[in-house]
């Protein structure tokens, strides 16, 4: 199906994740993505793996889908003049260069919004475009390290823990789209483009944002709880007979039912654990009855009888189990990409009950210098 951004040009001078994550987004919705690298190697990420699919990493097909790659020396002034002459028709440029780099290739927003002003910049920093450390050099583990977020994740007696997903790249990369897509919007009132500034600090500060404001609130550092929520209870992990699961009883109502699923439908009227906020200031004793209870049975048995309850559980799936799962297929996530036939996750989001199907396979570098350039060239003639 055409995607509804069809018609949309990106112009998209990024590597690594983030960057390039908002322009597989956009493409996927059905936007011209052309994607800008450097001759000597490309995206950085095209090296990093194994696996390595076809040539390139696995992580950099994960990120590359339905676009188009053209090599450009960003430091070359005739390279610059080419993709001055791609910008003059496009509607979105992505960028996530070191800070200084732009303004000193002279392809910073002052420039490229003078010579389109519909044109929507977009920028993805590490730690920003001002403060002290604007110019420092940004990779997700080090913005959920800097941005806090690792101190909150992982078990009380053990270090501070890295989740493994890149989950500031990724939300970066969504945050971009949203800000493009409301500039899209407003370009529609006012005529003219709009510069958006997003940044790995910024979006990890969100992640920690309810524990930022408790502590300016009342000055207590929060801890880690583990596998455990830090304000309700019981939502967490427990152990069964054969296997984890994750119990969520997020209310009275629900913790009443699954007190009485584990055979004691007293703890709901105890004093200690009656109501949410009870139950939050003695969950380690509330913990303590329930876990010996839930090693008596396997994690099916409780799965069952939790879930015919209304309790919400879930197992803890590994990444095989997720692949096997009925809801996966029925979701129809997993899309095959064209001639590869390598299968990534599509975008979480339908169009009128339709996922966005990759049309164009992950580029080889430079792969479309003669589509893309030669044809604006032939134009321009």
């Amino acid at each position: 199906m055409a995607g509804p951004l069809a018609g949309i040009k990106v112009i998209e001078i990024a590597q690594a994740i983030a960057g390039p994550m908002a322009g597989m987004i956009l493409g996927d919705m059905g936007a011209d993505v052309v994607k800008v690298e450097k001759h000597d190697g490309g995206d950085d990420a095209r090296h990093w793996g194994p696996p390595f699919v076809d040539g390139d990493s696995l992580l950099f097909h994960t990120y590359n889908r339905n676009k188009r790659s053209v090599t450009l020396d960003i430091k070359d002034p005739a390279d610059v003049a080419r993709l001055e002459d791609l910008v003059k028709d496009a509607d979105i440029l992505i960028q996530n260069l070191r800070s200084g780099v732009v303004a000193s290739c002279g392809i910073g927003p002052d420039v490229m919004c003078a010579i389109n002003p519909r044109l929507i910049y977009c920028s993805v920093w590490a730690f920003g475009k001002t403060g002290p450390l604007s110019k420092e050099p940004g990779f997700d583990p080090l913005l959920q390290a800097y941005g806090g977020v690792m101190s909150l994740t992982g078990q009380v007696d053990h270090p501070p823990t890295f989740c493994a997903p890149p989950i500031n790249d990724r939300a970066t990369a969504q945050w971009c789209v949203i800000g493009a897509l409301a500039a899209l919007q407003q370009r529609h009132v006012t005529g003219k483009g709009c510069v958006i500034d997003t940044s790995l600090f910024d979006t990890a500060v969100g992640w920690v944002d309810m524990s930022l404001s408790g502590y300016l609130l009342d000055g207590a550092a929060p801890v880690r709880h583990g596998t455990a929520s830090g304000t309700l209870a019981p939502y967490q992990v427990f152990e069964t007979a054969d296997r984890p699961i994750v119990i969520a009883a997020g209310n009275d109502r629900l913790f009443a039912r699954c007190a009485g699923v584990l055979g004691h439908p007293e703890w709901s009227t105890d004093e200690r654990f009656a109501r949410v906020r009870d139950r939050q200031a003695h969950r380690p004793a509330l913990i303590a009855l329930m876990q010996p209870v839930l090693k008596t049975r396997t994690a099916e048995a409780w799965l069952a009888a939790l879930k015919s309850a209304g309790v919400p559980v879930s197992p803890v799936n590994d990444i095989p189990e997720l692949a096997a799962t009925e809801q996966l297929a029925a979701a129809d996530l997993m899309r095959t990409m064209p001639e590869s036939g390598l299968k990534v996750a599509g975008l979480p989001i339908l169009f009128d009950g339709e996922r966005p199907y990759p049309e164009l396979n992950t580029p080889k570098l430079g792969a479309h210098n003669t589509e893309v350039l030669t044809q604006r060239v032939d134009a321009a003639e």
